[in-house]
């Protein structure tokens, strides 16, 4: 007891004072609670009408723009695709709310459809993860964070004693801890789908509160599973290093001196906390221009040689035929942001190439939309090599 007095003193005394947002009101976090685990099973009308507007059914804090960052036109490939209706038709038959390409930083292709107008907002799902891992980089750069290779009980010891002891922020980031997740969207008993649903007490963490019940499964680094609810324990990691909030962090670090043209919205627990994992909203150019920034190599944000790290073939899944990176899926020519419902950042190296996809598919994973969306990727691919 002595020892783990300690060890939260000295966190204590460590970690910067947090400026945290307003919490929830109780009518925000009973619907958090209800309206939250009820996303996974909205339909296609609701799909449609609350994807671009999640911060009207939702509370979340803003990522503040500043001044954008013009994207210069280059050479359109709509030509290359087959035509205005070609695209049309390919959005249509993959439930696509939008595209944007960009070439060698260079608009060549962006189209709206379904509910999603010119500048509109989207939601990211999981392509949030990627956002959030960056961070890290970026806290690492500036010295909140030491090392990756940390225990996650250095920042949140209300973990220790947990399954999370001898758990590193790598293993976060790679979704290698050894605790035992269910990342099942069809079942409302999963534990993406019930981490939200019980309330906690006033000042409780609620991310960290449900991860401290999880039993391991198998030993730290061992085994890979894909797990929300530890993207959600890197946001409250990087908010207690910083001392700030993820999307005031994200602002100062890259959405302001980048140039992003409009503020993000970024939903948050009923305790204040912006959900790491998840849900994000973001305008369709500005997902590219975070593309971009990946591809200009983090522009001084990052530590050095920490994109290759976060993009590379780290840890083999077993799904989509790839890797994992930290928060990033991976393959030897293309590295991808991705999120259920048909949200995709595709950034491709070697052809400076960023492809931003958005939609509303019928189910969270659906393996025929996603042959369609591969279809789509390989054409755009094709397109911009000739």
């Amino acid at each position: 007891m002595l020892k783990l007095w300690m060890l939260t003193v000295l966190a204590a005394i460590s970690t910067p004072a947090v400026a945290r947002p307003p919490v929830a009101t109780a009518e925000q976090a009973a619907r958090l609670r209800t309206e939250g685990a009820q996303i996974l099973f909205w339909d296609q009308a609701q799909r449609d009408r609350n994807f671009p507007a999640m911060e009207t059914i939702f509370p979340g804090t803003v990522v503040k723009a500043k001044r954008a960052r013009r994207i210069p036109a280059g050479r359109s490939i709509e030509p290359t695709l087959g035509g205005h209706d070609a695209v049309s038709a390919m959005m249509t038959a993959g439930n696509i709310a939008g595209i944007v390409v960009l070439k060698d930083g260079k608009m060549v292709l962006e189209r709206y459809a379904r509910t999603l107008k010119p500048g509109g907002r989207w939601t990211s799902f999981s392509v949030a993860k990627s956002f959030t891992s960056t961070l890290v980089g970026a806290a690492v750069k500036d010295g909140f964070i030491k090392s990756i290779d940390d225990p996650v009980t250095r920042y949140l010891p209300e973990l220790i004693g947990s399954a999370y002891d001898g758990v590193s922020i790598r293993h976060i980031l790679t979704m290698t801890s050894g605790v035992r997740w269910n990342e099942d969207y069809t079942d409302a008993k999963s534990d993406v789908g019930r981490m939200y649903a019980e309330p906690v007490g006033a000042g409780i963490d609620a991310t960290t509160a449900y991860l401290k019940r999880l039993p391991r499964e198998a030993a730290p680094g061992s085994k890979w599973v894909y797990k929300t609810g530890e993207t959600n324990l890197i946001g409250v990691l990087v908010t207690r290093a910083t001392g700030k909030g993820l999307s005031r962090y994200l602002s100062e670090k890259i959405w302001q001196p980048y140039g992003m043209e409009r503020d993000a919205f970024w939903m948050t627990d009923a305790g204040g906390q912006e959900i790491g994992g998840c849900c994000m909203s973001v305008a369709l150019r500005d997902y590219a221009r975070m593309g971009q920034f990946m591809l200009d190599g983090g522009r001084d944000v990052l530590p050095a040689g920490w994109i290759e790290a976060a993009t590379g073939p780290t840890i083999a899944t077993g799904m989509r035929g790839g890797f994992y990176g930290y928060q990033w899926w991976t393959a030897p020519d293309h590295y991808d942001a991705l999120g259920i419902f048909g949200q995709s950042v595709r950034i491709d190296p070697k052809r400076r190439l960023v492809v931003v996809i958005v939609g509303a598919w019928p189910t969270a994973r659906n393996r025929e939309f996603e042959a369609r969306r591969t279809a789509l990727l390989d054409a755009i691919a094709r397109a911009v090599d000739r």
